[in-house]
């Protein structure tokens, strides 16, 4: 059975929040976008230094959708995410919410952006000064929001109760922290090894640790699906294995259980829900403590493997800049000129956050291989058989498929390959191996969560075939995805497959699962018609058409259907949509639509409407009409392009990306979703979006910015640049493609990787015949 939507499950549980809703909402002004040679002007930059990890740090306010994102250090796709941690339990999945006021320590591991009450949080370190406090709860120190310093690669805290600063930054698989003892005493490190983000707020099952010398703590967490953590479907059973070293020899060492202390023990094992262990010295008033410590999932051994190749040394400063540094690389793929600061700061934060996942998931010692095993704590016995054919890899994790597949893996697909490659050699191995039947949902840890419906993993890898990636087994692939669209039934995971097949849509969910099916559908047909298996594409293209049955004549719109063809209710078979959103996500025939809504005028006409209906004040709360809050809407804004309006995709796209986005905790509308909200600002604003990413196609808007340079995985470089741009000037008024005029209003993915440059003249009125007449308008693929 499928698990409940998100939505859906937090509104049965009746979990809610309040809190304050903080940082800035002034809308961002505009801008535009291009690049061919590097901008020698002095216009500035988008870049590292305008990155705010704050952006979006909400969990729970009553103001807004929540971005529910953490401010800490970690490196682009970096395994240990080093963050402090203002809660344990409820709907608060980062484990951190900038409208908290206390801190209850610093743990290794976290989720950007995600619903279902999150995950991981494990290893929570926190000092101390005067009395042990073991208690995670009873522990916490209100913090100075003022001195509060996120950083990419970097965070700062003053912690008011102990007189102590805490620094945080992270190498890839290891976390480094300092804390510097403002006053004379005794200073303690305490370690708490029961935490866990989720539901309750803790669940790790069993805790093995050990002192190894007077500067290291080994140990392993292992943790099931009991208590809290991951519930929005199948949570992961998976063990975090942790080597860490302090600087200064341990003086004092003790371990606790609940209500005992021991302090002669060098080890322990518990099943606690408080438990873990302390360290303590003498410190002098601004003495600097340092403690480092490699995280795995497969064992000790590459925890400590981790550790001694990623943070050998001790110098703390320089492992901060290097993580900057790593950090103004990665951002450097893509730069935006010109804007206001409001928008420079919106942009970079928002790219940061696409890169936080899929992050890296095997250790050190197997960099690139692909071929070690899966991590014993996600699989039980850690090991599996190699894909045959396969290229090397490194294996990755946390993929939010039905999130992630609209625009950040499309915005991957151009400016780092080798993430999407990775991902889908990931995703692969899980089904060779047995650990998930067909492809994965949502994975987690090497775990199937089944949350959401469709089938993204399936878009993900068609789409990153017809676009030419490469470096995973393109046979084995589509042999994996025609069985979860075709079957056996058995070797399927789609979502209602018997109905889906004997009556040609869904009844569970169904207008939400029948048109996410037709869409993936249509994926596959191009995936089989690139490797020439035409009868597989004729029948995926017969069955992409499957959400015309459930578009109703009498209502003029869709409809959910039952078994018996009845249909369903205006606000029934969706999932967190409804069908007045959900009927839009036709992306792949949107001609289809066009005629089945009786023709452009029509189409437009309503669509439009959609958004007159959500006034600005709204875009950053949950709404029944343009959601930018949730995912399904998301392509909304560039359908007017097929329908010979594209100035109107010009207007709304810069509307929502002026009232859905903001600097600060309270800037984004919605859950990021692993950089899903993010990367849609990151392409729009860009001035370009794909509507149906395994076509190949974007639809072009209105970009926020003079200029936007795309440095591609080809070595190539595609530049945007918009003439005359304001926050008048939003309307494009002609275009040219490499000097050469364009009358369409779309892009080919060829055309953006070759590398090139797109001018745009902008100006304050719409150029209504820029792109309009129906041979201009992009293909629908069928």
């Amino acid at each position: 059975m499928l698990p409940a939507s998100r939505r859906d499950f937090l509104r049965l549980t009746g979990a809610a929040g309040s809190g304050i809703a903080l940082g800035s909402t002034a809308p961002p002004g505009s801008a535009s976008a291009a690049v061919t040679a590097p901008n020698t002007g002095t216009a500035p930059r988008t870049g590292v230094a305008h990155v705010d990890p704050l952006t979006g740090a909400l969990t729970t306010s009553a103001d807004t959708a929540c971005g529910k994102t953490f401010p800490g250090a970690v490196r682009p796709f970096g395994l240990v995410q080093l963050s402090p941690d203002t809660v344990s339990g409820g709907d608060n999945g980062s484990g951190y919410s900038a409208d908290m006021t206390t801190i209850e320590g610093f743990s290794f591991l976290h989720l950007s952006g995600i619903g279902c009450y999150g995950d991981l949080g494990q290893v929570q370190v926190m000092p101390q000064t005067g009395a042990l406090v073991t208690g995670r709860d009873a522990a916490k120190s209100p913090f100075v929001k003022e001195e509060e310093v996120a950083e990419a690669g970097y965070y700062a805290a003053e912690l008011s109760r102990y007189a102590v600063r805490a620094e945080l930054t992270s190498a890839e698989r290891a976390g480094f922290l300092r804390f510097t003892f403002h006053e004379a005493g005794t200073g303690r490190i305490k370690v708490d090894l029961s935490r866990r983000i989720g539901f309750d707020g803790t669940h790790t099952v069993t805790q093995d640790l050990r002192l190894i010398d007077d500067h290291t703590v080994e140990g392993t967490l292992t943790n099931d699906r009991s208590g809290g953590g991951w519930i929005c479907g199948n949570g992961p059973e998976y063990s975090v294995h942790f080597s860490m070293r302090f600087r200064e020899p341990v003086r004092t060492f003790g371990v606790w259980n609940g209500d005992r202390v021991d302090r002669e023990a060098r080890a322990q094992q518990s099943t606690g829900d408080s438990a873990g262990f302390f360290v303590e010295f003498p410190v002098t008033a601004g003495q600097q403590v340092l403690l480092k410590a490699g995280v795995s999932f497969n064992g000790v051994a590459g925890a400590r493997a981790n550790l001694a190749a990623d943070l050998p040394g001790w110098d703390f400063d320089a492992v901060r800049a290097a993580a900057r540094r790593t950090w103004a690389t990665a951002l450097g793929r893509v730069e935006a000129t010109g804007g206001t600061a409001e928008q420079r700061e919106i942009f970079s934060s928002a790219l940061y956050h696409t890169m936080i996942d899929p992050r890296v998931f095997d250790d050190t010692d197997n960099d690139g291989s692909g071929g070690g095993t899966i991590p014993s704590g996600a699989t039980g016995d850690g090991r599996s058989a190699p894909l045959p054919g396969r290229a090397t890899f490194r294996r990755r994790t946390v993929f939010s498929g039905w999130d992630v597949f609209r625009a950040q893996f499309p915005l991957l697909t151009i400016i780092d390959e080798s993430v999407v490659s990775d991902t889908v050699n990931s995703l692969l191995e899980l089904t060779a191996s047995g650990m998930v039947k067909g492809l994965a949902r949502w994975e987690l840890l090497g775990t199937d969560t089944d949350t959401m419906v469709g089938d993204p993993a399936v878009n993900v890898i068609a789409e990153a075939y017809v676009k030419g990636v490469r470096g995973f087994d393109h046979d084995q692939a589509y042999r994996l995805c025609r069985e979860v669209a075709l079957g056996p039934p058995e070797r399927s995971n789609r979502n209602d497959f018997d109905n889906w097949t004997r009556l040609g849509w869904c009844v569970d969910t169904s207008l939400s699962k029948t048109l996410e099916n037709s869409y993936s559908d249509y994926a596959l047909a191009r995936f089989a018609l690139a490797k020439g298996h035409h009868e597989d594409s004729r029948l995926l293209r017969r069955t992409s058409r499957n959400y015309r049955n459930l578009f109703n004549d009498e209502v003029g719109w869709f409809r959910g259907r039952r078994a018996d063809g009845t249909w369903m209710g205006d606000n029934e078979g969706c999932v967190e949509s409804n069908p007045a959103q959900q009927g839009w996500f036709v992306p792949h025939d949107v001609p289809g639509l066009i005629d089945l809504m009786g023709g452009r005028q029509n189409f437009v006409e309503r669509l439009d409407a959609l958004f007159q209906q959500t006034p600005p004040e709204d875009m950053m709360r949950w709404n029944n009409a343009y959601n930018h809050s949730n995912e399904p809407v998301h392509h909304l804004p560039f359908l007017f392009v097929y329908a010979g309006a594209p100035w109107l995709t010009q207007k709304w796209s810069r509307f929502v990306c002026q009232h859905a986005y903001a600097t600060g905790p309270a800037g984004l509308a919605g859950n990021d979703d692993c950089g899903q909200m993010s990367a849609w600002y990151v392409m729009a604003a860009s001035g370009f979006y794909p509507v149906a990413p395994a076509s190949g196609v974007y639809a072009l808007g209105s970009p926020l910015f003079d200029e936007v340079v795309y440095r591609t995985s080809r070595g190539t470089r595609f530049t945007i640049h918009a003439r005359h741009n304001s926050a008048d000037n939003l309307y494009v008024q002609s275009a040219e493609l490499n000097g050469r005029p364009l009358r369409r209003a779309w892009l080919r993915h060829e055309e953006i990787t070759a590398g090139g440059r797109l001018a745009l003249t902008m100006g304050p009125q719409p150029n209504k015949r820029w792109g309009a007449a129906p041979e201009l308008a992009p293909p629908s693929g069928l």
